[in-house]
């Protein structure tokens, strides 16, 4: 029996076993396995080569614009940027994942219209794999749907979730230590759910036979597994619903109800017309606020504020990750830093490394000779 027949045989057997208290270790151990087996099918397809999507990484901040095929992300990137993506009306268009650089608000965020997605993509299908791995070096997913698809989310989401990102939420707070004697000792706070013997089981099914295990907080199974594992990508998302110019007045109700039927709220969703280029500076101006980025204006010796060109940081960066992207010897040779703006007490703050920035701020640094 092969990997692929071996993971398919674990999956039936999760899906026909009822989840209750008495099956709970039981469905732990079944999922830890079909982790590990998927891990290994993963390994060996990368292993075998084919064609790469190593895309470099450049400006503040990286964007991948996710959808099936014929969508409109090329038009989209075009319209954003100044990429310039081969667009059409036929599927796969795009081959290659096409990077371009949305200058916003001082900031320079790389987007990137990678191939469309297609279902079964994590296992492998039109070179699913090469796609999603480009997918989880970006800081933020945004999915493009067709307004007239809006069933295509969940498929997307899916696939994204096969390949071990996880979107819009935090990494499960566990500590998991070995240790060289006493088994598994698990320390949990009342109110978690799952029980004690489940933990450790799943812990053994990944080779674990003495650890310190500590779970602050109430956790399903497959984030246990998440947590054990420790190689998922946690991103944000924001939804884009193309082709708006299409929707006729009578048609958007269901549009509407279409997104709620997927957990989407319509007032969230960002309704653009690629084509006509409608939509778009709202799309913008979401992408920067979900992407959690800051600008500091650098009060700079001899030469006044720089407004045109901001040191772009994220949403709680301090004076101290100011420096090390500034680079030189600024670590070195930091004596203090005065700021003003919104994160100040007062104009000139002074203030050292520690000092968390916010958006806007006026920094100044004072460094020795």
């Amino acid at each position: 029996m092969g990997l692929e027949d071996e993971i398919e045989e674990l999956r039936e057997e999760i899906a026909e076993t009822p989840y209750n208290k008495s099956t709970e270790a039981h469905i732990g151990r079944l999922k830890s396995k079909l982790a590990q087996k998927k891990e290994k099918l993963e390994n060996q397809s990368s292993s075998g080569g084919g064609q790469g999507y190593a895309v470099e990484k450049t400006g503040d901040a990286t964007v991948a614009l996710v959808g099936f095929p014929s969508v409109g992300k090329s038009t989209l990137i075009n319209a954003l940027t100044n990429a310039d993506s081969e667009t059409g009306e036929y599927e796969f268009t795009t081959l290659n994942v096409n990077p371009g650089m949305l200058k916003y608000r001082g900031a320079n965020i790389q987007i990137l219209d990678v191939p469309g997605l297609i279902e079964g993509a994590a296992g492998g299908r039109g070179g699913g794999k090469e796609v999603l791995s480009v997918v989880r070096t970006a800081d933020l997913v945004v999915f493009v749907l067709s307004v007239f698809e809006i069933d295509q989310y969940e498929r997307l989401r899916h696939e994204l979730y096969e390949n071990k990102v996880r979107l819009d939420t935090e990494p499960p707070n566990i500590s998991v230590r070995k240790t060289h004697k006493d088994g598994i000792q698990v320390t949990m706070r009342d109110t978690v759910s799952l029980d004690e013997a489940t933990v450790k089981d799943v812990l053994r099914t990944h080779g674990f036979v003495n650890a310190d295990v500590t779970i602050p907080h109430d956790l399903t199974i497959d984030e246990l597994i998440d947590g054990v594992m420790d190689n998922r990508e946690y991103l944000p998302s924001i939804v884009a619903v193309n082709k708006a110019d299409l929707i006729e007045e009578d048609y958007l109700p269901t549009v509407n109800e279409d997104l709620r039927s997927h957990d989407i709220d319509p007032e969230e969703a960002i309704f653009i017309s690629a084509v006509e280029e409608k939509g778009l500076d709202v799309l913008r101006e979401r992408i920067f606020e979900a992407l959690g980025l800051i600008r500091i204006y650098m009060d700079k010796p001899g030469r006044g504020v720089d407004y045109e060109e901001p040191l772009v940081l994220r949403e709680g960066d301090t004076v101290g990750d100011a420096c090390a992207k500034l680079g030189g010897s600024f670590d070195e040779r930091f004596k203090f830093a005065r700021v003003s703006g919104p994160s100040a007490k007062h104009d000139e703050q002074q203030v050292g490394q520690g000092h968390e920035l916010a958006d806007e701020d006026v920094l100044r640094i004072v460094a020795r000779k």
